[in-house]
């Protein structure tokens, strides 16, 4: 069975598709031959979607096929042409210029004037300048041509308006972990093998493909090729498929122990022992500056909003110095640091970043709800951008309660302060909106 996600680059132009060779890159293996193999994009293939409205009518209009990478602009423009009898040319805007546009429009008169429509597929579109795709106005207006372009960037800062007035812009979803999970499925299929992976690193691996299909057809082709003696975890996949950073050359180790001994008496909120190990890196002519940035780390990595003057404290130490100089101006660098180790600690905000990061990298590129996206064009504005947003302004109590997360993911708590020093305060403001929020939900 040879399906795919419709992932991948078009055939030469005009030439019949025929089967891949088996030792074919798995992407072009499993290229889709029928929309209906299209994964991930219903919305627009299927029997209610433009797309499908448009082929079961056997008429197309000109259209740009908007998404991000890997989710099958290319593929679906190509069986579009099929589906629908028309001839399918395919230019690159990175490639191409204006011989070749010139080119592949007379062609396509020329074609017309046999009974042929062409399907003119311009890859990039966006990369092409106003008076390029000033360009295509006349031959999309006469018919000469179908257009379908296919770009990564948003259309309303992209694109002419003249071009965009004469083509429907079709939204292209970056595919889901059921699609991906799909899409490995077809490939196992298609090579007879499974993949090494526990089901934990197979969920690893549909999360690192952050929705792009040919990425993830890139990584499964690798597991394929090599020969394991057990399935890999996720800690062992990451380190098979990502090359490791260099490690940093350490040639003085006093250097390094110094530090790390001031950062663990500062945290330890020992003052004396502080001030002790800051002395015997500078007096050994260590760069005041070096240590300032540590300081200034520590601040928000141990102190953070329990004290938010640390952080201020530090920086006005690296003003000072910058403006004495030594010896003067180590005075300051002994300020800041007796007062990070004799304030309140709390890695709150540490946590809280590594939490939200490792959030970011598993959850990608989803979007945020249409509700609170700018729109300041009109096809923004139609396509849902910033409708019904609750201003906090004129809610009551200055807070309307409203959910700013992404669609299909659930809130999350990334910060959770300590009962110290100043981040008291900041729990109870956390626990006033969190009332807040579940006496809104129940309200009628």
């Amino acid at each position: 069975m040879q399906t795919m996600a419709d992932l991948f680059a078009p055939p030469p132009q005009e030439s019949p598709r025929h089967a891949a060779a088996e030792d074919a890159p798995l992407a072009d293996r499993l290229r889709p031959h029928d929309l209906s193999e299209v994964i991930g994009q219903d919305h627009l293939t299927g029997p209610d979607g433009a797309i499908g409205r448009m082929v079961a009518a056997g008429k197309l209009s000109s259209m740009i096929l908007w998404g991000p990478p890997g989710t099958g602009k290319t593929s679906t423009a190509r069986l579009l042409a099929d589906a629908v009898g028309m001839r399918f040319v395919s230019i690159s805007a990175v490639f191409s210029g204006v011989a070749d546009l010139k080119k592949a429009f007379a062609e396509a008169e020329a074609m017309a004037l046999t009974g042929r429509k062409t399907l003119l597929f311009v890859d990039e579109i966006h990369r092409f300048n106003r008076a390029q795709q000033d360009g295509f106005l006349p031959f999309v207006e006469k018919g000469t041509v179908t257009l379908v372009g296919a770009t990564t960037e948003n259309p309303s800062f992209a694109l002419n308006a003249a071009l965009l007035s004469r083509a429907q812009v079709l939204i292209l979803h970056r595919l889901d972990a059921e699609a991906l999970g799909e899409l490995l499925r077809r490939a196992e299929d298609i090579t007879g093998q499974r993949l090494p992976l526990t089901p934990p690193a197979r969920e690893a691996l549909i999360a690192s493909a952050d929705g792009d299909g040919r990425f993830l057809l890139n990584q499964a082709e690798t597991l394929f090729d090599v020969s394991l003696d057990a399935p890999l975890d996720p800690e062992a996949l990451g380190k098979f498929l990502m090359r490791r950073v260099a490690v940093y050359d350490k040639d003085r180790d006093g250097h390094y122990n110094l530090i790390s001994a001031l950062h663990k008496s500062l945290r330890g909120s020992d003052p004396q022992a502080a001030l002790y190990y800051l002395a015997r890196m500078l007096v050994a002519g260590e760069e005041p500056l070096y240590v300032l940035r540590r300081l200034v780390r520590f601040a928000s990595e141990d102190v953070g909003l329990a004290d938010p003057q640390a952080l201020v404290q530090c920086l006005a130490a690296k003003d000072a110095y910058d403006f004495l100089g030594s010896p003067e101006g180590e005075l300051a660098i002994v300020q800041a640091c007796l007062y990070l180790a004799t304030a309140p600690k709390s890695n709150a905000a540490y946590a809280a970043q590594k939490a939200a990061w490792k959030s970011a990298r598993d959850t990608g590129s989803l979007a945020p709800p249409s509700n609170i996206l700018n729109a300041p064009t009109k096809l923004m504005k139609d396509i849902g951008y910033g409708k019904d947003y609750a201003y906090d302004h004129d809610a009551e109590d200055g807070f309307s309660g409203a959910n700013y997360w992404p669609e299909g993911m659930a809130p999350q708590t990334y910060y959770r302060p300590v009962e110290r020093g100043f981040e008291r305060e900041v729990t109870k403001r956390l626990e006033w909106w969190d009332r807040k929020r579940r006496e809104r939900a129940e309200q009628p």
